[in-house]
């Protein structure tokens, strides 16, 4: 698709009128109507305006999403103090890739498929609670957290704890990340593990 066929695909639609488009820019109606059917070549610079135009309408017309709004509100943790073959059984049950560790309110660590599999592997795995087998705990946000903000965090983590006030009351995976940015325009780029 070419430039100008994709600047009046996307003014259509965000609803902008060629009017608007056109004052927006400092160029007439007409002109702005040959350059979208490829009767004449805009400079450059006015296709830079043009598609800066269209980028702020886009982000005024798309949703600001938080960390709220992704997040899966059933949240299934598992306590350090319980062996691996439950906390298996409960990653099984639920379809789990990972759990957070929580013990009375407080995140204490994670634990992975990985880390599972490699700990019920040793001929002891029965006598081996969870806080044996600990990995690094899943970074917590509030709430109202951008969205925007979350590909480089889910790039380094395979979930994020939210909370309200310091109160666990969601998380959000991969997947929850990739499902809400789809076909929204944010500035920065996403990258399925379900956790819960």
């Amino acid at each position: 698709m070419d430039t100008f066929t994709e600047i009046r695909r996307r003014r259509l639609a965000l609803g902008v009128s060629l009017g608007d488009l056109a004052r927006a820019v400092g160029r007439s109606d007409a002109t702005l109507s040959r350059i979208e059917r490829g009767q004449i070549q805009p400079s450059y610079e006015l296709v830079q305006r043009i598609l800066a135009y269209l980028e702020a309408q886009e982000g005024l017309a798309a949703p600001k999403l938080t960390v709220g709004d992704l997040a899966s509100r059933t949240l299934v943790t598992v306590g350090s103090a319980a062996f691996l073959t439950e906390a298996a059984q409960r990653m099984e049950t639920g379809g789990f890739s990972q759990l957070p560790v929580v013990d009375e309110g407080r995140v204490v660590g994670a634990l992975s498929e990985s880390a599972l599999l490699r700990a019920l592997g040793a001929p002891t795995a029965r006598r081996i609670r969870v806080r044996d087998v600990l990995e690094t705990a899943y970074p917590v946000v509030d709430e109202g957290f951008p969205a925007d903000l979350l590909p480089p965090i889910l790039g380094r983590y395979p979930a994020i704890l939210v909370a309200q006030r310091g109160e666990l009351r969601g998380i959000v995976t991969k997947a929850d990340l990739i499902r809400g940015l789809r076909g929204t325009s944010l500035r920065r780029r996403a990258g399925d593990s379900r956790a819960g």
